[in-house]
């Protein structure tokens, strides 16, 4: 084989760990640069037992049709993004409200599907995370609880479906994602170094509690766009507006900068991973310039933007799926491999935080048309 270096041993050689030596010998006889130094000779290994023969494993790397098993691992990756993006709209599609009751209603569902998306978020990365640590604390099973507990109550006010404990249970995730952020600043604090970047990079994630809290304020706000619809909310709507706006782009800034720790550890090895720190970023400037002076130009561009980022929530679950394939085992080591590569259910969070500001941008609109 042109390219390969072989050399006929007896096959004793490989059969026998004592026989290494002899078939080194053979190898540094027919190759004398390979005995030029150990860590040349160690480049080479015994291989087939059967065979008789002694290989360079660079030359099995380079004939190796690794162009075909990319573009099979592309495509099938291409294949998942579009399967969940078409899933995400049925489901979105699925709890829309066939009446959602005026301007306000439009607003309040897309604010109740950025709950829902954060809480889901929340539930699969935190049930993870958590079991890749053991649940060493009993407070880390609170995380998926509360996730659990936001989706439902999102997906039945979507489905129109009324629940008494609805304010409890948004209230409760606001507070336990100001917990989790202590938790997790503590992590971090206890390890040898302190708050460094070797920690930051690799203990608990501080900005991931902040989905809990973020669930629940949009939840919380959502509902109370409710009882604005129906009169019995003294809040004004340039108030709401406002605040909702500030809130989702400062949800949207945040979910951008851990992205951007996470993705610069990675070493932005892939050109997409400054997708979501670039649009992102940019969307939470146009809606935070938006509630400062709404223009109709101001609210084209930020609608724009945040769709953009609503994209890339659901096209990075995708990537990050691929990023799964092309780790050692890929898929078929799944049960390791979706512990370690990259977390699949994190991208959903820009979707989330997307969709709770066009909800946003649809009252500052509704604002300004009352002015």
């Amino acid at each position: 084989m042109k390219g390969a270096d072989i050399v006929p041993v007896p096959a004793s050689a490989s059969a026998s760990p004592k026989n290494v030596p002899n078939a080194c010998s053979a190898l540094a006889r027919k190759h004398p640069s390979a005995s030029s130094s150990p860590a040349r000779l160690a480049q080479f290994s015994i291989a087939g037992a059967n065979g008789s023969w002694l290989q360079a494993p660079s030359a099995l790397v380079r004939n190796r049709p690794r162009r075909l098993g990319w573009l099979v691992r592309s495509a099938a990756s291409g294949a998942g993004a579009l399967a969940l993006a078409g899933l995400s709209l049925a489901v979105v599609k699925l709890f829309r409200r066939s009446d959602p009751g005026g301007q306000s209603g439009l607003a309040s569902d897309r604010l109740y599907q950025g709950s829902a998306l954060l809480s889901f978020s929340l539930l699969a990365d935190s049930a993870l995370e958590h079991y890749r640590g053991g649940y060493s604390n009993p407070a880390m099973f609170v995380g998926p609880v509360t996730g659990l507990l936001t989706l439902s109550v999102s997906l039945f006010k979507l489905a129109r479906r009324t629940l008494p404990a609805r304010v409890p249970i948004y209230a409760a995730a606001v507070v336990v994602g100001g917990i989790g952020l202590g938790f997790h600043l503590y992590n971090v604090g206890k390890r040898e170094g302190g708050l460094s970047w070797q920690n930051v990079f690799y203990a608990a994630p501080l900005g991931a509690p902040a989905a809990a809290s973020l669930a629940g304020v949009f939840g919380l706000a959502a509902g109370e766009l409710e009882r604005m619809e129906a009169g019995l909310s003294p809040v004004p709507r340039s108030v709401a507006a406002t605040g909702l706006g500030l809130v989702s782009s400062a949800a949207l800034a945040a979910t951008s900068a851990e992205a951007a720790l996470l993705h610069f550890r990675g070493a932005f090895q892939n050109p997409f991973m400054l997708a979501p720190v670039t649009l992102p970023p940019l969307a939470a400037a146009a809606l935070a310039g938006t509630v400062v002076k709404s223009t109709r130009l101001a609210i084209t561009a930020s609608r724009t933007l945040l769709g953009a980022s609503a994209a890339i929530g659901v096209a990075g679950a995708g990537f990050h799926a691929y990023g799964i394939a092309r780790n050692m085992g890929g898929w078929r080591n799944w049960s390791q491999m979706i512990l370690q590569g990259p977390p699949i259910p994190a991208p959903p969070a820009f979707t989330g935080s997307a969709l709770a500001g066009l909800g946003a941008l649809r009252l500052l609109e509704m604002a300004d048309e009352r002015r």
